[in-house]
């Protein structure tokens, strides 16, 4: 069996797009490399031992499954969905294989007054979030258990709106510096590690800060119907770099966009487009590398 060579020059195109391999493909017999997660060695050859993408940090290389739970690290940032209003807590679906729980103390409370909640915010916690709720959070601890403890005490987090959600494979979101983005095209999208990802109209930070009830505010913007079309096209862009398991980050999303504009926006998703355009966006990535 020959072995998939592990090539230096390349290795920055490939952080970015995903190499697939299945149970058994010979990865590499360099010597140099070690083996990391999902590999296994056999005569001077690592192995994938499951189907995934392989991924390489300096000599370590490893295999990450094409599918699995998310699983957090402090200092993450994710989107999730509000499914219980409990007791001085929230419980967030977030894709892992337990809800994490943001608490009423690790919120901001409107016009970002500092201080300790009180039986009366525990009261109006449904005011805040309720049950369906969109939130964009960060990871900030861990419980006892594995569970994962939230928080969005930062003006930048907090209830999601105007816009549309996009679930995909986690291992395609790397953890970067930033996960929030406003793309050239007028939208905002939050990059959530959890494979939650939210395409939005662009809405001013200036005018959130001025206007803090906007924070917890449950009504839309209004959105014009060319900005619901290219909300529409990025969400289909993000689902087909998903389906054809490329990397996503800010930089596919918008080489996927420019790329999609020749076409209807009901068209991205079928199989003919959809090859041709993740193919378009590889070339792209490989050349900016």
């Amino acid at each position: 069996m020959s072995s998939m060579q592990i090539d230096d020059d390349a290795s920055a195109a490939r952080d970015l797009i995903s190499r697939i391999v299945t149970p058994g493909t010979a990865i590499t017999n360099d010597p140099a490399y070690m083996r990391g997660h999902g590999t296994f060695g056999e005569s001077g050859t690592i192995y994938s031992s499951v189907a995934g993408a392989v991924e390489r940090i300096n000599k370590l290389v490893s295999v990450r499954p094409l599918k699995q739970r998310y699983s957090g690290e402090i200092g993450d940032i994710v989107v999730g969905r509000i499914t219980e209003v409990g007791s001085k807590r929230w419980r967030v679906d977030i894709n892992s294989r337990q809800d994490g729980v943001l608490l009423l103390s690790s919120i901001n409370l409107p016009g970002g007054i500092q201080r300790r909640k009180l039986e009366s915010d525990e009261l109006q916690m449904r005011t805040f979030f309720a049950e369906g709720d969109l939130v964009f959070a960060e990871v900030q601890s861990f419980f006892a258990d594995g569970g994962l403890s939230l928080h969005t005490r930062s003006i930048q987090y907090g209830k999601l709106r105007n816009g549309q959600l996009v679930t995909v494979f986690p291992q395609l979101v790397p953890r970067s510096r930033s996960h929030f983005h406003t793309l050239p095209c007028g939208v905002d999208i939050v990059v959530g590690v959890n494979g939650y990802i939210w395409v939005s109209k662009h809405v001013p930070a200036a005018k959130v800060e001025a206007n803090a009830e906007l924070i917890y505010s449950d009504k839309n913007e209004h959105i014009s119907d060319s900005e619901r079309e290219t909300i529409a096209r990025i969400a289909n862009c993000i689902h087909l770099l998903n389906r054809l398991y490329v990397k996503i980050t800010d930089t596919s999303i918008i080489f996927a966009y420019e790329a999609s504009l020749s076409h209807a926006v009901k068209d991205l998703l079928t199989k003919e487009v959809a090859t041709d355009l993740a193919h378009t966006v590889k070339a792209r990535l490989q050349q900016q590398s």
